[in-house]
C-alpha cells in the first residue's frame, strides 16, 4: 500500500539562495518553459494529489484568478496564511483553494486528507522550507540547483534551530539550462 509522502520542493542558486534580496525567485527560473517539458516535472504533476504553499508563494501570481487555468498542478491547493483574502480566487473542477490560518502543520494535515493517496507537494520559499523542516513535515526534499550566484538573499536551510537532518540521496537528474534536480529521502 502506498503511503502519501510530503515532498518539499524548491529551487536554489549555486550559492544556496531560494530568493534574491527582494524576495524574488525570477532569476531561479530562466528555464520555466523548458522545465515544464521535463520528465521530472511531469512525474511530479502525476504523483501530486495536493499542494501546500504560503500566502507569499500564492501572491507571486500576478493574477490569482489565472492560476486555475494555467497552474501545472491541477489539484487542491492549501495556502497557509495569517488571513484569507477578501475575494476567493477562481477555481475549477480539479484546482481548489483552501486558506488555512492555523499554520503549515494544519495545512499539510488537510492536504494529506485531500491528496487521495497521492503525494503532497510543498512549494517552498526560504521561509516555507524553514518552517517545514523545523516542524519535521518533509519525507523527501526535491531540490533544483540553477548555476547562478545570487550573492545575497534568503537561504532555506538557515535558521532551522540547529536541527540535525539526515538524508539519503535517491536521485540526481541533469536538466536543460544547467539545472540539476536532486532528491533526498529524509531519514
Amino acid at each position: 500500500m502506498y503511503m502519501t509522502k510530503v515532498i518539499l520542493g524548491l529551487t536554489i542558486s549555486l550559492d544556496g539562495f531560494a530568493e534574491d534580496i527582494n524576495n524574488s525567485v525570477k532569476k531561479l527560473y530562466p528555464d520555466l518553459d523548458t522545465l515544464r517539458d521535463t520528465n521530472v516535472l511531469k512525474e511530479s504533476i502525476i504523483s501530486t494529489g495536493s499542494v501546500v504553499m504560503s500566502k507569499k508563494e500564492f501572491s507571486m501570481a500576478e493574477d490569482p484568478n489565472s492560476i486555475a487555468d494555467s497552474y501545472e498542478y491541477q489539484v487542491p491547493i492549501f495556502v497557509f496564511t495569517d488571513k484569507a483574502p477578501k475575494k476567493h480566487p477562481k477555481e475549477n473542477d480539479n484546482l481548489t483553494f483552501t486558506f488555512v490560518t492555523e499554520g503549515i502543520k494544519n495545512a499539510v494535515m488537510q492536504a494529506k486528507a485531500a491528496a487521495g493517496g497521492k503525494d503532497v507537494t510543498i512549494i517552498g520559499s526560504a521561509s516555507t522550507a524553514q518552517q517545514c523542516i523545523k516542524a519535521g513535515l518533509a519525507d523527501e526534499l526535491h531540490i533544483d540547483i540553477i548555476p547562478i550566484f545570487l550573492k545575497k538573499g534568503y537561504r532555506p536551510f538557515e535558521d532551522i534551530d540547529n536541527k540535525s537532518i539526515n538524508v539519503e540521496r535517491i536521485k540526481v537528474v541533469a536538466l536543460p539550462a544547467g539545472r540539476t534536480h536532486l532528491r533526498f529521502r529524509v531519514k
